[in-house]
């Protein structure tokens, strides 16, 4: 078998790709239904209203993106091919005039055994184009978010449990990254919320093995946590059921809410992008009641906010 070539356009493309819980014709629906856009379009903290659509080649979707810190920006795609289920090809710009940071993106909906792979190729006129885009509006961050709403909206539009998704695009090779989430001394340094202090108790890194912490809370209480390993592919990826629990690793119910879920699975996912590494959190409630759930969904705002201090903490262990 030869090795494919590289790609003409590598040094002016944005790649992004993501494996989907769901079919591929549920996930072109989402892409292509007006009511759907507007739940997923766009990073966390921005929504999305449309002004007018026009699915077919040559049509447009023209839409306003907005944030309350960042203000409204204006936005349009032409569709140049819609091939239902498998592409879309379309041109996205800012406004109704042709400018030099428009792209074109190829984006493609892979049926991989009940799941769609889901890639979004993004073509820049130039390297430079690319460069500017990404400093402007920090297009890789911004899309791999987008996809963590697109994913979520597709748990809840199959009736499946409700998931949690986040993504943190960081500065560091996928090897050292992995390194961090499974060597106990640098567990140590990051794991946990902010202002925590994190002590660990055990790591038996294999299918089946038990990571066992405890963390002392900013008010001298100790909290107990341990990961249940189900799957471990270095540097790919990592499997396991996370829980509060107590000292001697038994389930316990969190010590804040007593309907969150006993316990948590999750998805650890490290992908390469240009040489830093988008790393994608996957959480959902394992075994869990109704209100169990109900109290997962409507906590996804905290765990955003926890994550995303937790994943501070790694960005500069990782740093340093």
């Amino acid at each position: 078998m030869s090795t494919p070539k590289p790609s003409n356009t590598a040094d002016r493309e944005i790649v992004i790709t993501r494996l989907l819980d769901a079919p591929r014709e549920l996930v072109f629906e989402a892409w292509t239904d007006q009511r759907h856009l507007a739940q997923w379009w766009g990073p966390r903290g921005f929504t999305t209203r449309t002004q007018d659509l026009a699915l077919k080649p040559g049509g447009a979707w023209r839409f306003v993106m907005s944030s309350a810190e960042e203000g409204d920006f204006q936005n349009r795609i032409v569709y140049r091919e819609i091939v239902k289920p498998e592409r879309l090809v379309y041109t996205h710009g800012a406004g109704e005039a042709p400018a030099a940071e428009d792209f074109e993106v190829t984006v493609t909906f892979a049926e991989e055994a009940g799941r769609t792979r889901l890639t979004m190729r993004s073509v820049f006129a130039t390297p430079e184009a690319r460069r500017r885009v990404q400093e402007k509006f920090r297009a890789v961050e911004g899309g791999l978010s987008t996809v963590d709403r697109l994913e979520q909206l597709l748990a809840q539009l199959g009736g499946g449990e409700p998931v949690f998704v986040l993504t943190r695009l960081l500065e560091a090779p996928r090897a050292l990254v992995f390194k961090a989430w499974t060597e106990p001394e640098r567990l140590a340094k990051w794991w946990g919320p902010k202002g925590f202090g994190i002590r660990v108790a055990k790591l038996e890194l294999r299918p089946g093995g038990t990571f066992l912490y405890s963390m002392r809370a900013p008010d001298g209480s100790d909290w107990h946590g341990k990961f249940v390993y189900r799957e471990i592919a270095a540097p790919e990826s990592l499997v396991f059921v996370n829980s509060f629990c107590d000292p001697q690793g038994r389930p316990v119910r969190h010590p804040l809410s007593p309907t969150w879920p006993l316990e948590v699975l999750n998805v650890v996912t490290f992908a390469e992008q240009g040489g830093r590494t988008a790393l994608t959190l996957k959480g959902v409630p394992y075994l869990a009641t109704e209100a169990e759930q109900k109290t997962f969904a409507e906590g996804r705002s905290s765990l955003v906010q926890g994550f995303t201090g937790t994943l501070d903490q790694l960005a500069a262990h990782l740093a340093a």
